[in-house]
């Protein structure tokens, strides 16, 4: 596996999407070979019940009924067992991250205390938490509008303030994407945005590849990318997507 793996690496292209479950992959990889991890696991957070956390992910993101993008896998874990689970991809992917390479993931407000302590736990550097401003949701009389997510991001190790990266922003402000093929898909300019932190020419790996959008910004910014999707329909998704619109983008 690691043999395999380190083909991955020293394969010329830009980018690569690879079928399979992150923890298994993630072995593969030798200890020291990415510059950046950033990405959008499922969140496991987006139902009032147990019963309702076990629907599909289209019953559960989606009003859009037959036409709802295809359903994803790994959204049904409780809060224990999700913050167990992210601790452990998040230390296999600390274990494959150069030091002082930064990390960050995306989470909403329900999994945001769970997704600190998953980081730290996993042994990373917690640095704080940028904000992802949709713009909209659904107000609510003496509520407050629930129309943001954020970004849990931190290093591994030492985090030297010389890296040739520019300052970023604390809060980006874009709505959803207009027509996606995931559920839960995030603007292309955000993560063309996001992906900066990274130094540049380093290699990126997103362990939750989606719709390939993290794959995508990535090689769009000049960087190499490499994304694990579990799910076979999304892997086939993401790997068509990019192809598209790397084309387009010529």
């Amino acid at each position: 596996m690691t043999e395999t793996m380190n083909n991955v690496l020293n394969d010329d292209k830009k980018w690569k999407i690879i079928q399979g479950d992150c923890l298994k992959v993630l072995e593969g990889f030798a200890p020291g070979s990415f510059d950046a991890v950033i990405t959008d696991p499922p969140y496991a957070s987006g139902a009032r019940t147990q019963a309702d956390k076990q629907k599909s992910t289209r019953q559960k993101y989606s009003s859009m009924g037959d036409n709802a993008p295809p359903a994803f896998e790994g959204d049904a874990k409780d809060q224990r067992s999700w913050t167990r689970w992210a601790a452990e991809w998040l230390a296999e992917a600390r274990r494959i991250a150069k030091p002082g390479a930064p990390v960050c993931m995306f989470i909403d407000w329900r999994q945001l205390p769970a997704a600190s302590d998953a980081l730290q736990w996993a042994g990373w550097i917690w640095r704080g938490t940028a904000v992802w401003d949709k713009g909209n949701s659904r107000p609510q009389r003496g509520r407050f509008r629930q129309q943001a997510e954020y970004i849990v991001w931190g290093s591994n190790g030492d985090m030297p303030i010389s890296r040739p990266v520019p300052c970023l922003p604390g809060v980006f402000k874009y709505g959803n994407p207009g027509k996606r093929i995931h559920l839960t898909e995030k603007p292309l300019q955000l993560m063309r945005d996001i992906v900066r932190i990274c130094e540049p020419g380093g290699l990126i790996l997103d362990p939750f590849a989606g719709s390939g959008t993290t794959v995508l910004a990535g090689v769009l910014e000049g960087y190499r990318a490499i994304g694990i999707e579990v799910t076979d329909v999304y892997a086939i998704l993401a790997q068509e997507r990019i192809v598209r619109e790397l084309a387009e983008a010529v």
